[in-house]
């Protein structure tokens, strides 16, 4: 119970001591491209990953050389 009430304290006291504001203010040499779209950031960050594990997966089905038992 201490533990937790300890782990809890500090982690709430990180969190009120850091300065999320600035996260806002820029950076010398920072230059931020456009955004992306809805439909290029699904298709970057769960259609690639998808498209890429699919592929693996053939890859290591059609390269399978063990004999399959019947």
């Amino acid at each position: 119970m201490r533990a937790g009430a300890v782990a809890a304290g500090t982690t709430l006291m990180m969190l009120l001591m850091s300065s999320p504001a600035l996260a806002l203010t820029r950076d010398d040499g920072d230059d931020p491209g456009p955004g992306l779209s809805v439909m290029e950031t699904l298709g970057l960050y769960v259609a690639a990953p998808i498209v890429l594990f699919l592929v693996i997966v053939g890859l290591v089905m059609v390269l399978d050389k063990s004999k399959k038992q019947a």
